[in-house]
């Protein structure tokens, strides 16, 4: 998911977060991102990628419905929101997605319309395969400068460690890696 609106003339440093939305890790790694985007701003772009666990029963949908919010320009408040009722998610269901959507005005009868006709599968689908590709397990997994960090184990220390490698990164010549 990527509804950033970074100014291009200087590439951002880039932090791939590999996360599923009906994860408590997750959840408690919100505040972390959330003080990363406050640092770095428009110089760190902050991409949640999809990597829902089966332990998790609604963690595939939940991946589509965030990209269906990133369709109708609110991914990361959506994201958020559903990270913030991980709890919800799990007893309630599918139905904590749609309202959810309606909450934040968005239209709640097309996120129906999508859960239903999948048209974000192929999206979520490569996420994931990509998660596995380089090694992802759990969630949250972090990748910033080629560095895979994960945060399933524990997030003590994590954002310090993204912290330095986004500094590294844009004093080098040239700014941030494209």
């Amino acid at each position: 998911m990527n509804d950033s609106t970074t100014d291009r003339t200087a590439p951002p440093v880039v932090l791939d977060v590999w996360c599923e939305l009906q994860c408590p890790d997750c959840h408690a790694a919100l505040d972390d991102l959330r003080a990363l985007r406050a640092r770095y701003g428009d110089r760190l772009e902050v991409r949640l990628r999809h990597f829902p666990l089966e332990k998790h029963k609604h963690a595939y949908a939940a991946a589509q419905a965030a990209e269906e919010a990133v369709e109708q320009g609110k991914g990361w408040p959506y994201a958020e929101a559903v990270l913030a009722r991980t709890a919800e998610l799990a007893a309630k269901g599918e139905r904590v997605l749609i309202d959810t959507a309606r909450e934040l005005g968005l239209d709640a009868e097309e996120f129906d319309t999508a859960l239903i006709d999948g048209r974000h599968l192929l999206i979520v689908d490569a996420d994931q395969a990509e998660g596995k590709a380089i090694g992802v397990t759990g969630t949250p997994t972090y990748v910033i400068g080629g560095e895979r960090l994960d945060g399933g184990k524990s997030q003590d220390g994590l954002r310090e460690r993204i912290e330095e490698i986004a500094d590294r990164l844009l004093a080098e010549p040239g700014g941030a890696p494209a």
